[in-house]
């Protein structure tokens, strides 16, 4: 038997943040893409993608597609190998505050 446990900053937070400032914005279609890729990358092409899709609004969509793409890309993706782990626990949204998925989102958010 595996625990699936949701990390506070690393998914829960992130995913607060996000519906927050999704459903604030007039440009709810453009923060519908997410990016999953290695850890310098997301953040990068988020906030060019954020610059591209909504330039005066940037940060939100680079914030939303960054974090939610890390988290979709890396963790709930993967969730039907979970049994192929073998892990007593395994956390979605990382093992800290400061993961992936945090940092891909405020990276993203302070670049655009």
């Amino acid at each position: 038997m595996t625990i699936i446990a949701i990390n506070v900053g690393g998914a829960l937070l992130p995913l607060i943040l996000s519906l927050y400032l999704f459903l604030r914005s007039s440009v709810r279609w453009r923060m519908l893409l997410g990016i999953a890729v290695p850890m310098i990358v997301p953040p990068l092409a988020a906030a060019a993608v954020g610059l591209v899709l909504a330039f005066r609004r940037a940060p939100p969509v680079a914030y939303v597609s960054g974090s939610m793409g890390a988290l979709i890309g890396a963790d709930l993706s993967n969730l039907q190998r979970i049994g192929e782990l073998g892990a007593p626990v395994v956390s979605i949204g990382g093992a800290g505050t400061f993961d992936g998925v945090f940092l891909t989102g405020i990276i993203a958010g302070l670049l655009a």
